[in-house]
Protein backbone atom coordinates (compact mmCIF):
# COMPACT_ATOMS: atom_id res chain seq x y z
CA UNK A 1 0.00 0.00 0.00
CA UNK A 2 1.76 3.26 -0.92
CA UNK A 3 2.31 5.86 2.12
CA UNK A 4 0.70 9.01 0.16
CA UNK A 5 2.70 10.74 2.14
CA UNK A 6 0.84 14.46 3.01
CA UNK A 7 2.44 17.86 1.47
CA UNK A 8 3.11 18.85 5.88
CA UNK A 9 4.88 15.46 5.99
CA UNK A 10 7.05 16.27 3.56
CA UNK A 11 8.19 19.60 4.39
CA UNK A 12 9.27 18.40 7.83
CA UNK A 13 10.81 15.55 6.41
CA UNK A 14 12.93 18.09 4.28
CA UNK A 15 13.11 20.85 7.13
CA UNK A 16 14.85 17.45 9.54
CA UNK A 17 17.34 16.46 6.93
CA UNK A 18 18.91 20.48 7.17
CA UNK A 19 18.43 20.05 11.18
CA UNK A 20 21.15 21.05 12.80
CA UNK A 21 20.44 20.72 16.52
CA UNK A 22 18.75 18.01 18.30
CA UNK A 23 16.15 20.16 19.46
CA UNK A 24 15.70 20.81 15.27
CA UNK A 25 15.44 17.20 14.78
CA UNK A 26 13.11 16.33 17.65
CA UNK A 27 10.71 19.11 16.42
CA UNK A 28 10.55 17.93 13.06
CA UNK A 29 10.27 14.48 13.91
CA UNK A 30 7.28 15.07 15.80
CA UNK A 31 5.70 16.97 13.07
CA UNK A 32 6.03 14.26 10.95
CA UNK A 33 4.67 11.61 12.99
CA UNK A 34 1.43 14.33 13.87
CA UNK A 35 1.41 14.55 9.86
CA UNK A 36 1.91 11.03 8.47
CA UNK A 37 -1.17 8.94 7.25
CA UNK A 38 -2.75 6.46 9.61
CA UNK A 39 -2.62 3.41 7.64
CA UNK A 40 -1.16 -0.19 7.34
CA UNK A 41 1.31 1.21 4.06
CA UNK A 42 3.04 3.45 6.47
CA UNK A 43 3.08 1.27 9.99
CA UNK A 44 6.79 0.63 9.39
CA UNK A 45 7.42 4.23 8.65
CA UNK A 46 5.14 4.77 12.14
CA UNK A 47 7.40 2.19 14.47
CA UNK A 48 10.97 3.77 12.33
CA UNK A 49 9.48 7.44 13.95
CA UNK A 50 8.50 6.07 16.97
CA UNK A 51 11.97 4.64 17.72
CA UNK A 52 13.65 7.75 16.41
CA UNK A 53 11.92 10.27 18.29
CA UNK A 54 12.77 8.29 21.74
CA UNK A 55 16.52 7.64 20.58
CA UNK A 56 16.51 11.81 19.76
CA UNK A 57 14.97 12.56 23.43
CA UNK A 58 17.53 10.41 25.01
CA UNK A 59 20.14 11.92 22.98
CA UNK A 60 18.98 15.41 23.81
CA UNK A 61 18.40 14.87 27.62
CA UNK A 62 22.10 13.36 27.90
CA UNK A 63 23.50 16.78 26.06
CA UNK A 64 21.32 18.53 28.59
CA UNK A 65 22.46 16.76 31.74
CA UNK A 66 26.38 16.61 30.72
CA UNK A 67 26.66 19.90 29.55
CA UNK A 68 28.48 18.50 26.06
CA UNK A 69 26.81 17.67 22.67
CA UNK A 70 26.76 13.78 21.70
CA UNK A 71 27.13 14.85 18.16
CA UNK A 72 30.02 16.15 16.03
CA UNK A 73 31.02 19.37 14.48
CA UNK A 74 28.23 21.77 13.46
CA UNK A 75 29.46 24.50 11.17
CA UNK A 76 26.52 27.22 10.59
CA UNK A 77 24.75 27.75 7.78
CA UNK A 78 25.60 30.56 6.01
CA UNK A 79 24.70 32.23 2.38
CA UNK A 80 22.42 31.09 0.17
CA UNK A 81 22.78 27.00 0.69
CA UNK A 82 25.59 25.29 1.75
CA UNK A 83 27.92 22.55 -0.76
CA UNK A 84 29.84 20.21 0.76
CA UNK A 85 33.07 18.57 -1.13
CA UNK A 86 33.87 15.01 -0.93
CA UNK A 87 35.92 12.43 -2.77
CA UNK A 88 39.23 10.28 -1.91
CA UNK A 89 42.84 10.71 -1.30
CA UNK A 90 44.13 14.02 -3.97
CA UNK A 91 40.79 14.20 -5.82
CA UNK A 92 41.75 17.98 -5.34
CA UNK A 93 38.96 19.53 -3.35
CA UNK A 94 41.20 21.61 -1.41
CA UNK A 95 42.13 23.16 -4.65
CA UNK A 96 38.68 23.49 -6.76
CA UNK A 97 37.31 24.82 -2.99
CA UNK A 98 40.42 27.77 -3.62
CA UNK A 99 39.27 28.21 -7.15
CA UNK A 100 35.65 28.76 -6.37
CA UNK A 101 36.35 30.99 -3.50
CA UNK A 102 38.44 33.45 -2.41
CA UNK A 103 39.64 31.28 0.71
CA UNK A 104 43.01 30.38 0.70
CA UNK A 105 43.24 25.91 1.89
CA UNK A 106 46.32 24.52 1.90
CA UNK A 107 46.72 23.14 -1.04
CA UNK A 108 49.37 20.05 -1.58
CA UNK A 109 50.10 17.06 -4.40
CA UNK A 110 49.64 14.58 -1.33
CA UNK A 111 46.68 13.10 0.27
CA UNK A 112 45.28 14.28 3.76
CA UNK A 113 45.96 18.05 3.24
CA UNK A 114 42.93 18.66 4.68
CA UNK A 115 42.14 16.85 8.11
CA UNK A 116 38.62 18.78 9.45
CA UNK A 117 35.92 19.67 7.82
CA UNK A 118 36.96 23.85 6.41
CA UNK A 119 34.32 26.49 5.57
CA UNK A 120 34.47 29.02 3.10
CA UNK A 121 32.46 31.19 0.80
CA UNK A 122 31.51 30.86 -3.20
CA UNK A 123 30.50 34.22 -4.62
CA UNK A 124 27.47 33.94 -6.99
CA UNK A 125 26.50 37.97 -8.50
CA UNK A 126 25.33 39.40 -5.35
CA UNK A 127 25.16 36.15 -3.35
CA UNK A 128 26.93 33.68 -1.67
CA UNK A 129 27.05 29.76 -1.59
CA UNK A 130 28.36 27.92 1.48
CA UNK A 131 31.43 25.14 0.17
CA UNK A 132 32.78 22.61 2.50
CA UNK A 133 36.00 21.28 2.04
CA UNK A 134 36.47 17.94 3.96
CA UNK A 135 39.14 15.51 4.63
CA UNK A 136 39.12 12.32 1.98
CA UNK A 137 37.00 9.18 2.50
CA UNK A 138 38.85 5.86 1.86
CA UNK A 139 37.90 2.19 2.51
CA UNK A 140 39.45 2.09 6.20
CA UNK A 141 38.52 6.16 7.22
CA UNK A 142 35.26 7.83 7.17
CA UNK A 143 35.38 11.71 9.60
CA UNK A 144 33.01 10.89 11.89
CA UNK A 145 31.65 14.88 11.50
CA UNK A 146 30.77 14.06 7.61
CA UNK A 147 27.33 12.47 8.23
CA UNK A 148 26.02 15.10 9.64
CA UNK A 149 27.14 17.61 7.35
CA UNK A 150 26.28 16.11 4.47
CA UNK A 151 22.84 15.26 5.71
CA UNK A 152 22.24 19.18 6.39
CA UNK A 153 24.14 20.11 2.70
CA UNK A 154 21.88 21.38 -0.16
CA UNK A 155 24.88 19.94 -2.52
CA UNK A 156 27.61 17.31 -2.31
CA UNK A 157 30.19 17.72 -5.06
CA UNK A 158 31.82 13.97 -5.55
CA UNK A 159 35.80 14.63 -7.02
CA UNK A 160 37.19 11.96 -8.83
CA UNK A 161 40.77 12.19 -9.54
CA UNK A 162 41.75 11.97 -13.33
CA UNK A 163 45.59 12.25 -13.18
CA UNK A 164 46.00 8.99 -11.12
CA UNK A 165 45.49 5.23 -12.24
CA UNK A 166 44.13 4.66 -9.28
CA UNK A 167 41.41 7.77 -8.95
CA UNK A 168 38.23 5.33 -10.04
CA UNK A 169 38.88 3.18 -7.55
CA UNK A 170 39.97 5.38 -4.72
CA UNK A 171 36.05 6.99 -5.66
CA UNK A 172 34.43 3.15 -5.41
CA UNK A 173 36.09 2.92 -2.12
CA UNK A 174 34.84 5.99 -0.89
CA UNK A 175 30.80 5.25 -2.65
CA UNK A 176 31.49 2.38 -0.79
CA UNK A 177 32.25 3.43 2.67
CA UNK A 178 29.14 5.63 2.61
CA UNK A 179 27.58 2.59 1.67
CA UNK A 180 28.19 1.13 4.57
CA UNK A 181 26.28 4.27 6.41
CA UNK A 182 22.99 5.55 6.33
CA UNK A 183 24.72 8.70 5.04
CA UNK A 184 23.77 8.34 0.73
CA UNK A 185 24.78 9.90 -2.16
CA UNK A 186 21.80 10.10 -4.95
CA UNK A 187 20.49 12.53 -7.66
CA UNK A 188 17.77 14.10 -5.57
CA UNK A 189 17.86 15.38 -1.85
CA UNK A 190 15.15 13.03 0.27
CA UNK A 191 14.97 10.98 3.12
CA UNK A 192 14.20 6.75 2.52
CA UNK A 193 10.51 6.24 3.05
CA UNK A 194 10.94 2.91 4.48
CA UNK A 195 14.21 4.11 7.18
CA UNK A 196 13.28 7.34 8.45
CA UNK A 197 17.58 6.91 9.29
CA UNK A 198 18.54 6.60 5.93
CA UNK A 199 19.63 9.86 4.15
CA UNK A 200 20.15 10.95 0.36
CA UNK A 201 21.98 14.22 -0.25
CA UNK A 202 22.07 15.53 -4.05
CA UNK A 203 25.55 15.05 -6.08
CA UNK A 204 27.14 16.40 -8.74
CA UNK A 205 30.03 14.35 -10.23
CA UNK A 206 32.81 16.29 -10.70
CA UNK A 207 36.16 14.71 -12.83
CA UNK A 208 39.01 16.48 -11.93
CA UNK A 209 42.28 17.59 -13.38
CA UNK A 210 40.96 16.59 -17.03
CA UNK A 211 44.48 18.46 -18.17
CA UNK A 212 46.26 15.75 -16.99
CA UNK A 213 47.95 13.30 -19.36
CA UNK A 214 45.69 10.87 -19.72
CA UNK A 215 42.73 12.16 -18.28
CA UNK A 216 40.29 11.28 -21.49
CA UNK A 217 40.53 8.12 -21.11
CA UNK A 218 40.35 7.70 -17.66
CA UNK A 219 37.10 9.83 -18.20
CA UNK A 220 35.84 7.33 -20.49
CA UNK A 221 37.27 4.24 -18.19
CA UNK A 222 35.10 6.11 -15.19
CA UNK A 223 31.90 6.05 -17.39
CA UNK A 224 32.27 2.55 -18.23
CA UNK A 225 33.94 1.33 -14.78
CA UNK A 226 31.67 3.72 -12.45
CA UNK A 227 28.17 4.49 -14.61
CA UNK A 228 26.82 7.04 -12.20
CA UNK A 229 23.57 8.33 -12.14
CA UNK A 230 24.68 12.02 -11.32
CA UNK A 231 24.47 15.34 -13.19
CA UNK A 232 28.81 15.82 -14.09
CA UNK A 233 30.47 18.89 -14.81
CA UNK A 234 34.45 17.87 -15.72
CA UNK A 235 36.97 20.10 -14.48
CA UNK A 236 40.40 21.22 -13.93
CA UNK A 237 40.47 23.00 -10.93
CA UNK A 238 44.07 23.80 -11.37
CA UNK A 239 43.59 25.23 -14.64
CA UNK A 240 40.00 26.94 -14.45
CA UNK A 241 38.51 24.77 -16.97
CA UNK A 242 34.92 24.11 -16.57
CA UNK A 243 34.62 25.83 -13.47
CA UNK A 244 32.48 28.94 -14.21
CA UNK A 245 29.81 26.25 -15.55
CA UNK A 246 29.80 24.52 -12.11
CA UNK A 247 29.42 28.04 -10.29
CA UNK A 248 26.43 28.63 -11.86
CA UNK A 249 25.06 24.89 -11.31
CA UNK A 250 26.55 24.90 -7.80
CA UNK A 251 23.94 28.16 -6.96
CA UNK A 252 21.07 26.62 -9.64
CA UNK A 253 20.91 23.45 -7.27
CA UNK A 254 20.67 25.74 -4.29
CA UNK A 255 17.11 26.51 -5.31
CA UNK A 256 16.13 29.90 -4.10
CA UNK A 257 15.73 33.25 -5.22
CA UNK A 258 16.87 36.60 -4.39
CA UNK A 259 14.55 39.35 -2.14
CA UNK A 260 15.65 42.76 -1.73
CA UNK A 261 14.57 44.97 1.14
CA UNK A 262 13.12 48.71 0.43
CA UNK A 263 12.10 51.16 3.53
CA UNK A 264 8.73 52.75 2.76
CA UNK A 265 10.64 56.20 2.82
CA UNK A 266 13.27 55.40 0.97
CA UNK A 267 13.62 55.69 -2.99
CA UNK A 268 15.95 52.18 -3.48
CA UNK A 269 16.21 49.16 -2.42
CA UNK A 270 19.17 47.65 -0.37
CA UNK A 271 20.38 45.81 -2.89
CA UNK A 272 23.85 44.77 -0.98
CA UNK A 273 22.11 42.37 1.08
CA UNK A 274 19.63 40.32 -0.24
CA UNK A 275 17.19 37.68 1.24
CA UNK A 276 17.63 34.40 -0.13
CA UNK A 277 14.89 32.60 0.31
CA UNK A 278 13.85 28.65 -1.05
CA UNK A 279 11.90 29.08 -4.10
CA UNK A 280 8.11 29.10 -3.51
CA UNK A 281 8.64 30.76 -0.69
CA UNK A 282 5.96 33.73 0.67
CA UNK A 283 5.97 37.55 1.45
CA UNK A 284 5.26 36.14 5.71
CA UNK A 285 8.16 33.76 5.48
CA UNK A 286 10.32 36.83 4.33
CA UNK A 287 8.77 38.70 7.04
CA UNK A 288 10.01 36.57 9.49
CA UNK A 289 13.72 37.11 8.32
CA UNK A 290 13.83 40.98 8.68
CA UNK A 291 12.12 40.37 12.01
CA UNK A 292 9.89 38.04 14.02
CA UNK A 293 7.56 41.33 14.87
CA UNK A 294 6.88 42.01 11.14
CA UNK A 295 4.54 38.77 10.86
CA UNK A 296 2.34 39.11 13.53
CA UNK A 297 2.02 43.24 12.58
CA UNK A 298 2.17 42.50 8.58
CA UNK A 299 -0.57 44.74 7.64
CA UNK A 300 0.48 44.52 3.25
CA UNK A 301 3.61 44.99 1.31
CA UNK A 302 4.43 47.07 -1.82
CA UNK A 303 6.52 44.79 -4.49
CA UNK A 304 8.24 45.38 -7.51
CA UNK A 305 9.26 42.53 -9.38
CA UNK A 306 8.49 40.52 -12.64
CA UNK A 307 4.80 38.86 -11.75
CA UNK A 308 3.51 42.19 -10.74
CA UNK A 309 3.14 46.02 -11.49
CA UNK A 310 5.70 48.18 -9.57
CA UNK A 311 4.64 49.03 -6.41
CA UNK A 312 1.64 46.26 -6.78
CA UNK A 313 -0.16 45.80 -2.79
CA UNK A 314 0.58 42.41 -1.68
CA UNK A 315 -0.93 40.05 1.39
CA UNK A 316 1.14 37.89 3.29
CA UNK A 317 0.48 34.93 1.03
CA UNK A 318 1.93 36.42 -2.18
CA UNK A 319 4.91 33.84 -3.35
CA UNK A 320 8.38 35.92 -4.02
CA UNK A 321 10.09 35.69 -7.21
CA UNK A 322 13.84 35.90 -7.78
CA UNK A 323 14.72 39.60 -7.51
CA UNK A 324 11.69 41.12 -5.99
CA UNK A 325 12.04 44.62 -4.06
CA UNK A 326 9.66 44.29 -1.09
CA UNK A 327 8.98 47.06 1.15
CA UNK A 328 6.71 45.60 4.03
CA UNK A 329 3.89 47.45 5.63
CA UNK A 330 3.19 47.66 9.65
Amino acid sequence: MPANLTAQYLKAEEEYRRATTLEEELACLQTMMKEIPKHKGTDHLQAELKSKISKTKKELATEKSSGKRTRGLRIPRQGAGTAILLGGPNAGKSQLTAALTRATPEVAPYPFTTTVPAPAMMPWEDVAVQLIDTPPITADYLDSHLHGLIRGADLTLLLVDLEADDGIELCQEALDRLAKTKTRLGRESCLDENDVGLSYTRTFLVPNKIDAPGADERLELLHELLPLDLPEYVISAKEGTGIEPLRNAIYRAMDVVRVYSKLPAAKEPDRDRPFTLRRGSTLVEMAGMVHKDFVAGLKFARVWGSAVHPGTQVKGDYVLQDQDVVELHQ
